[in-house]
């Protein structure tokens, strides 16, 4: 297992089968650099264009179609000071009625303190001057190619993973992805310092990061996104409208309790019916995300 530090100089507004920057073996890591939601590096400098460019695709040996791809993620680490988010909430949040009444579209800058974990307004509006909710940074868009050679733009989602907006795919936490392509192609970028739940005004704290990732080739086959925390399991679906991506992740979630837990649908059902959890992610974008999360410590595994 080996350690790879890979500098980008290319980046990506799809995720498809582009020529991989780098083949790495299963087991090992890499550590690169990935620019913010409007293509700004660590120095505030354009270097790609919106929407989420990202940095790969990495090729990962031994990784064929049917496999899984386990990705670990170990750190991530904001490269600059400042983020920026828009506001305002989002038209797909809204009753119809008061879209009419919604600000304009504003930037606002974010000052990310890393010494005292947290993040705040650079010019606060009335109300929210002590406001400064803590860093928590995470990966808003990443996955791998597609299958029959398709390209799916960086702005959506689908069983491939993609700009999924989920809080929860953050360092410690381990995603699963479906391998329809040989090497898998992985793409990762579009960090947020902190987010809320769907990214409901179209971004999160947008910034520049440093990621480290550690990829395991897994031989068994999944249809849609799965992961794992210290705490908890979950599966994702991404599609429109939000009920067809509940039921995605649930079903995935039934899957997976009888493949790797020995549960019967019957005593999934069971489980599920008293101690599921849904998160909602991306409810911005062209697809929608949810996830279907269970407690670890209701589980045995077979």
């Amino acid at each position: 297992m080996s350690t790879h530090r890979y500098r980008p100089s290319r980046y990506y507004n799809v995720i498809g089968t582009a020529e991989p920057c780098l083949r790495v073996a299963d087991g090992d890591t890499v550590i690169t650099d990935t620019l913010d939601a409007s293509g700004l590096d660590a120095g505030e400098a354009a270097a790609g264009a919106r929407p989420n460019p990202m940095t790969g695709p990495f090729y990962i040996e031994g990784a064929e179609p049917g496999d899984t791809l386990a990705v670990r993620i170990d750190r991530l680490t904001p490269s600059r000071a400042t983020g920026w988010t828009y506001s305002p909430l989002a038209t797909t949040v809204l009753d119809p009625a008061a879209i009419a009444d919604r600000p304009p579209s504003e930037r606002s800058v974010w000052i990310i303190d890393s010494n005292a974990g947290t993040v705040r307004l650079r010019e606060p509006p009335p109300g929210l001057e002590a406001f400064a909710p803590p860093l928590q940074p995470m990966i808003g868009c990443f996955g791998v190619a597609p299958p029959l050679g398709q390209a799916f733009s960086t702005a959506t989602s689908a069983a491939n993973g993609g700009n999924m907006d989920y809080r929860l795919f953050a360092p410690g936490t381990t995603a699963w992805f479906p391998v329809s392509v040989p090497g898998a192609l992985f793409y990762l970028g579009d960090g947020h310092a902190c987010q809320g739940d769907g990214e409901i005004v179209g971004t999160g704290i947008e910034t520049s990061f440093e990621m480290q990732v550690t990829f395991q080739v897994l031989k068994r086959t999944i249809a849609w996104p799965r992961g794992e925390t210290a705490d908890d399991i979950f599966t994702i679906g991404n599609t429109r409208p939000l009920d067809q991506a509940l039921q995605h992740a649930t079903t995935e979630m039934l899957h997976w309790l009888g493949q790797d837990y020995g549960l019967e649908p019957r005593a999934a059902s069971h489980l599920m019916g008293q101690v599921v959890r849904y998160d909602v992610g991306n409810v911005f974008n062209p697809a929608f995300t949810v996830a279907c999360r269970i407690a670890k410590h209701w589980l045995t595994k077979r």
